[in-house]
């Protein structure tokens, strides 16, 4: 039987990157981690990922696969043998790519809005996260895991957000366990799989990163 190569191209930090790093440590699969250098890019990222130069990148015997995603549902069809992520029921699948798709499209965003916002932004950037996390709130309900009973699609896509956790708190007006007890008892159970807090990077050096940017980026304390 042949060997599997596969090789990630990722950034420590990134949300995005975790979302592979966590499916491939739930998959019990074995890889070579990359690290890029995001202000100096390395020819094999631009190579891998031509159109948008962006990490994560998986190579999977010397074929590249991109956009973060993609990339887990990739690794659940290619090793579907072990610890399916999605949802064999067609309905099922559907509604675990929406809200997917729901943390790319509204969390993300509203997330980077919270944390760059300028004084006079923070009002409005606040309330537009403190909704999203609510609706995301309400799907996952009294379930233990967005899929129910079995960590899943959906908790592979947000779970990576718990390393920022603190740095909402810290630019918001507001306690996560307080606004979002649900979501933060979510994050715990979560953590408690060895295949996200191995994956996770510690939240303090992830402030300590956040908060080097942010006063780069507005320039401030």
């Amino acid at each position: 039987m042949a060997i599997d190569e596969v090789v990630l191209l990722d950034f420590w930090s990134s949300p995005f990157g975790l979302r592979a790093r966590i499916t491939l440590a739930e998959k019990g699969i074995k890889y070579e981690y990359k690290e890029e250098d995001l202000r100096n890019k390395s020819s094999l990222l631009l190579e891998m990922n031509p159109v948008h130069k962006k990490i994560p990148v998986l190579i999977h015997n010397g074929k590249s696969i991109c956009e973060s995603l993609n990339i887990v549902q990739y690794i659940d069809e290619v090793w579907n043998d072990r610890s399916p992520l999605l949802p064999s029921d067609p309905y099922q699948r559907a509604q675990a790519r929406f809200w997917a798709d729901y943390v790319d499209k509204k969390v993300f965003p509203a997330q980077k809005k919270l944390a760059f916002a300028t004084k006079e932004e923070k009002e409005s950037a606040e309330k537009e996260f403190l909704d999203a996390l609510k609706l995301l709130e309400e799907q996952l309900g009294d379930k233990d895991y967005f899929g129910g009973d079995k960590f899943d699609f959906v908790d592979i896509a947000f779970a990576p957000y718990y390393s920022f956790f603190k740095i909402y708190e810290i630019v918001g007006n507001f306690k996560m366990e307080e606004e979002f007890p649900k979501i933060c008892a979510w994050a715990k159970r979560c953590m408690q799989k060895e295949s996200v807090s191995m994956s996770l990077p510690d939240s303090q050096k992830v402030l300590g990163f956040f908060m080097e940017m942010r006063k780069n980026f507005l320039g401030t304390e």
